[in-house]
């Protein structure tokens, strides 16, 4: 089997039973150190002596000249030593803030005609970042079409010209970086040839031992060589290392040098381990920790690559430099905590603001001012979102999902309110339009009561219709006032000697009242008579003004109730004349409404005919001479007196309903006082 087989295969036992040693105390080391975290702690131990091949008898008398070798790790057994970012979330020192996507376009092509080494990070941040304001951009104008009137489900965003730019300078440097991994796999396989090849000159060295001490000079330089020579594929690096070792130690072992050149290797070689400690030390300086976590690294890989130093100072300048390298390592595990607790902050922070627009949509507005108002507050949440930091990465997209969610659900709800107001609005200016045009037809008629009415009607139906916009609201509102006004205003005109003379009236009826009190102290035999007289004379005046009617209505009604109870003033016509007026009202409601008031006055009417009969009938069974006789029979007579008014009066009401022939007619009074200023609203 061949050197290169060899190093190929870890198991297959080595040609001396020396090598088979070394390689097992190789083997146990690695996987001791294996078992810890990998890249963060040192070795606990550096004893080269523990690498060492068994010395015979007569190389046990001999000073130690073995090679110092530090025990690869899982992570250092390679010579490029992987970054901390592949094992652990860091915060790159290289960012930058981008304010547009030029400035991002502008960074790729500065990346692509630079030479410089293409950073993944960046690339990925670079590209986070475009996107980001691509999409802010068309959430943008998305919400601009929306709120101009445009219907959500038709939007389609617009081309994006600096996305083609865009895409083709990642082009570029997917290209570029994917040239660069072939050309970096090339280059570790031609340092993986070349260092085999110093192995197998370094095991051609030990096949002639007498001529060790001359070929040390030799020895040395393939050293340097060996050192100088860049990383080789990851698969191969433990092992290579490892017999690179064993064949160092060989040649050590085999090595005759005198002490004075021996010292001088271990002085050498302490001045390096000194100053790299020294170096360590200094980063506890440092003020980015990822950048001294990272110096940290080379300066182990350096700590490696340097020979050994005299044995009773080796464990000191470890144990040194692994104080520096525990204090960088602490520092480093301790910024990550710090990260991951500011993140579960960030994190709590942000569900407490998808809990406030989730809450917000669970009882949506029903008023615009309302929708603006909570548009405001959603916006500001959104502004608050910005100014939060990264959540855990396993949270950060699903938080972000819920609250954009959260979002879109409220402006679709948005959307779709003032979409189905438009409607309203325009189906009430329909509604408002044909308003409009009823009233305009009905302006210069001349039929002032039938006329009147029905602009009241309009005037009424006006106020059940809903809002429209205030510009197209305030002109219908003008138009249709318009037209009212012209028609009360020639109505006005044309009854304006109707209105003077229901002011004439009113003072008559109220100089009537005024006598009527008079008699209500008046105790002369003629009052009843006088009274009556008043009474006829009040319901003979005419018509009074609308706004009137009541109260001088009620004062007659007052005087004329208190001349009846204490004189017994005829009262029929006034009760006919009541009825008269409410008659009317009943007519408003139809023919059946009428029917079925002139059927309830036809039982009184037959009920009265019974009652008086029945009366009648018991006055014969009185006797005057009986003791109470002669004071029964008064109140009787008194009482069927009384039932025959009555009767009178309800025979009355029935030939009114007859007379009017079921056809009630509105006084024009009631509704010519109105105007649609007075009934109808803008």
């Amino acid at each position: 089997m061949d050197l290169q087989d060899q190093i190929l295969d870890p198991h297959t036992p080595s040609s001396s039973p020396e090598i088979q040693d070394t390689d097992a105390a190789i083997e146990a080391t690695a996987n001791e150190v294996a078992a810890s975290p990998a890249g963060v702690e040192p070795l606990e131990s550096e004893d080269e002596t523990t690498l060492e091949a068994p010395k015979t008898t007569e190389e046990a008398a001999e000073p130690e000249t073995a090679e110092e070798k530090p025990t690869p790790t899982a992570d250092t057994a390679n010579e490029d030593v992987a970054p901390a970012a592949e094992t652990a979330e860091e915060e790159p020192t290289w960012q930058k803030q981008y304010v547009s996507k030029q400035e991002v376009i502008d960074r790729l092509q500065a990346i692509t005609e630079s030479e410089e080494a293409i950073n993944k990070d960046e690339i990925e941040l670079l590209k986070t970042l475009f996107y980001r304001m691509r999409n802010a951009e068309r959430e943008a104008q998305r919400q601009a079409y929306i709120e101009s009137g445009g219907d959500v489900e038709q939007y389609r965003p617009e081309p994006d010209a600096l996305e083609e730019t865009f895409k083709a300078k990642m082009g570029i440097v997917k290209e570029r970086r994917a040239q660069l991994f072939r050309e970096q796999e090339a280059e570790k396989a031609h340092n993986l040839k070349q260092k085999l090849d110093i192995i197998e000159q370094l095991k051609n060295m030990l096949t002639t031992p007498e001529e060790v001490n001359r070929s040390y000079q030799a020895f040395k330089g393939l050293q340097q060589q060996w050192r100088e020579i860049g990383a080789v594929p990851a698969e191969r690096s433990s092992e290579l290392w490892r017999t690179y070792q064993h064949y160092v130690e060989q040649y050590y072992d085999l090595l005759k040098l005198n002490n004075e050149a021996r010292e001088y290797d271990f002085k050498k070689n302490l001045e390096l381990k000194t100053h790299l400690c020294e170096t360590a030390e200094k980063l506890d300086e440092e003020p980015d920790v990822i950048s001294a976590f990272h110096q940290l690294q080379e300066l182990h890989q350096q700590f490696r690559e340097v020979g050994p130093v005299a044995k009773e100072l080796r464990e000191e300048i470890w144990n040194r430099f692994k104080a520096a390298s525990t204090v960088i390592n602490k520092k480093h595990q301790q910024h990550f905590e710090s990260l991951r607790a500011q993140e579960d902050a960030n994190l709590q922070a942000k569900i407490v603001l998808c809990e406030k627009v989730e809450a917000i949509i669970a009882e949506p507005a029903t008023h615009s001012s309302q929708w603006e108002k909570l548009t405001k507050e959603v916006m500001a949440l959104q502004a608050e979102w910005k100014t939060i930091g990264f959540a855990p990465q396993k949270m950060n997209v699903k938080i972000f999902e819920r609250f954009r969610t959260a979002c879109d659900t409220f402006f679709k709800s948005k959307t779709q309110f003032f979409k189905d107001m438009k409607a309203r609005y325009a189906e009430n200016i329909e509604k408002k339009k044909a308003l409009v045009e009823r009233a305009q037809a009905l302006k210069d008629s001349e039929e002032w009561k039938e006329t009147a009415d029905a602009l009241i009607a309009l005037q009424k139906e006006w106020k059940t219709v809903g809002i429209v916009p205030k510009k197209v609201g305030d002109q219908l509102w003008a138009d249709f006032q318009a037209a009212c006004n012209h028609f009360f205003d020639a109505r006005n005109a044309a009854t304006k000697g109707q209105r003077t003379e229901q002011k004439a009236n009113l003072e008559r009826k109220q100089q009537i009242i005024d006598k009527l009190k008079a008699l209500l102290e008046d105790d002369t035999p003629d009052v009843k008579k006088d009274a009556q007289a008043l009474i006829d004379e009040y319901y003979n005046v005419g018509h009074v003004p609308f706004k009137d009617k009541d109260r001088i209505y009620a004062a007659f009604k007052e005087v004329a109730d208190t001349l009846h109870a204490k004189h017994n003033v005829e009262m029929r016509r006034q009760r006919l004349d009541h009825f008269k007026n409410t008659l009317r009202e009943v007519a408003r409601k139809g023919e059946d409404a009428v029917d079925n008031e002139r059927t309830r006055l036809m039982r009184q009417y037959e009920s009265l005919k019974q009652e008086i009969q029945t009366y009648e009938n018991n006055m014969g069974f009185f006797s005057i001479s009986s003791k109470n006789g002669s004071t029964l029979l008064d109140e009787m007579s008194k009482k069927i007196e009384r039932l025959k008014d009555s009767l009178s009066l309800v025979r009355d009401k029935i030939k009114a309903i007859d007379a009017a022939g079921q056809e009630v007619e509105t006084p024009a009074e009631e509704a010519a006082q109105e105007t649609p200023a007075e009934e109808a609203e803008a």
